[in-house]
C-alpha cells in the first residue's frame, strides 16, 4: 500500500506570492483614487470645502475647489440635497503628497504642494506633521490672489454682501498645533481685500482693507482701512475655534449719502457709525 505525500510549497513560490501581494497593496497606495482625498476634505471642512470633479490619484491629483455653505440639508426620508450656495474657483487645484523628513524636529511629516493657476504665484507647502497626542501644521510663507466673489459659497453674509474684487493673502512662519485638546497658533496671516465691492451700494469701489491674524498666547485679530470711502476699524480674537470681534463701520464724509443704506444692513446703527459685532 503506497502512501500519498502532499508537496510543499517551494521557498521561490513563496516569495513570489510574497512578492506579489507586497506589489499588489503598494499599487493599492500610490495608485489610491483622488476621490478618497476629496472625501476627507469634506468630512474634516464640515463640507465646507469641496474638491469636485477629482482626477488623479490622492497623491497626485487635481479637482474643481468649491466653496460651499454647508452640510446636506436633509428634506424628507429619502432625498438630500445641498445648499444652493456654492462657488467655485475660477482654475481647477493641483496637488502633490509625499512624505518629508523633518530633520529640525526630527519627525516624519506630510507635504503637501497645493497650486491654481488664477491664485498661486509660486505653489504653497503645507506640512503636517504628528505630535504627542497632536498633530503640527506649517504653512509656507507665500503670497496669494484669490477672488473676493469665491466667498459667496459660504453663506452668511457674504452671499448678502456679494463681495467683488480680490483678496491677497501673505503668511509669515505660519504654524498651527494641536496638543492636548489645545490649539495655538504662530506667526502672521494678513488678508488685503483689495478694491471691494458690492451690489449693496452704488460706490465703487468701496475702498481697500487689511485683515492680520497675529499667533502667540492669544490669537489676536485686527482689521483697518488702507484706502476708501467705506471706513472700516476693528479688534478681536480667536478663540478655540471661534471668532469674537468689536469693530465699527463709517462713511468718509463725501460718501455719507452713497453708503446709508450699506451701514443699516452692515450693523445696529448708532448716529453716523454701524457697530460690528461677532461672537
Amino acid at each position: 500500500m503506497q502512501r500519498r505525500h502532499t508537496t510543499a510549497p517551494s521557498t521561490g513560490q513563496c516569495w513570489a506570492w510574497t512578492g506579489a501581494s507586497l506589489g499588489l497593496a503598494l499599487a493599492c497606495v500610490t495608485q489610491a483614487p483622488a476621490h478618497w482625498l476629496t472625501q476627507t476634505v469634506e468630512q474634516i471642512s464640515g463640507e465646507r470645502v469641496l474638491l469636485q470633479d477629482p482626477q488623479g490619484t490622492v497623491w497626485n491629483g487635481s479637482a474643481q475647489w468649491v466653496l460651499n455653505e454647508g452640510p446636506l440639508n436633509i428634506q424628507t426620508s429619502s432625498h438630500l440635497t445641498r445648499p444652493t450656495n456654492t462657488s467655485v474657483l475660477p482654475t481647477r487645484v493641483t496637488w502633490q503628497l509625499g512624505p518629508h523628513i523633518d530633520f529640525v524636529n526630527l519627525r516624519l511629516a506630510l507635504t503637501a504642494t497645493i497650486a491654481s493657476d488664477c491664485c498661486t504665484p509660486t505653489p504653497v507647502h503645507v506640512d503636517v506633521s504628528p505630535m504627542w497626542r497632536g498633530m503640527r501644521v506649517q504653512v509656507s510663507d507665500h503670497t496669494s490672489n484669490w477672488p473676493a466673489s469665491w466667498l459667496i459659497g459660504l453663506g452668511a453674509p457674504w452671499n448678502t454682501v456679494q463681495p467683488e474684487g480680490q483678496m491677497q493673502l501673505h503668511t509669515t512662519q505660519l504654524q498651527w498645533t494641536q496638543q492636548a485638546g489645545q490649539e495655538q497658533l504662530q506667526g502672521q496671516a494678513e488678508l488685503q481685500m483689495q478694491q471691494l465691492s458690492t451690489r449693496l451700494s452704488t460706490l465703487r469701489p468701496l475702498g481697500t482693507y487689511r485683515i492680520r491674524l497675529q499667533g502667540g498666547d492669544t490669537m489676536a485679530l485686527s482689521l483697518d482701512t488702507l484706502e476708501g470711502g467705506l471706513q472700516l476699524s476693528g479688534s478681536g480674537q480667536l478663540l478655540n475655534g471661534r471668532v469674537l470681534f468689536n469693530g465699527e463701520a463709517s462713511a468718509a464724509p463725501d460718501a455719507e449719502a452713497a453708503l446709508s443704506n450699506l451701514l443699516n444692513i452692515l450693523g445696529q446703527r448708532q448716529g453716523s457709525k454701524s457697530i460690528l459685532k461677532m461672537g
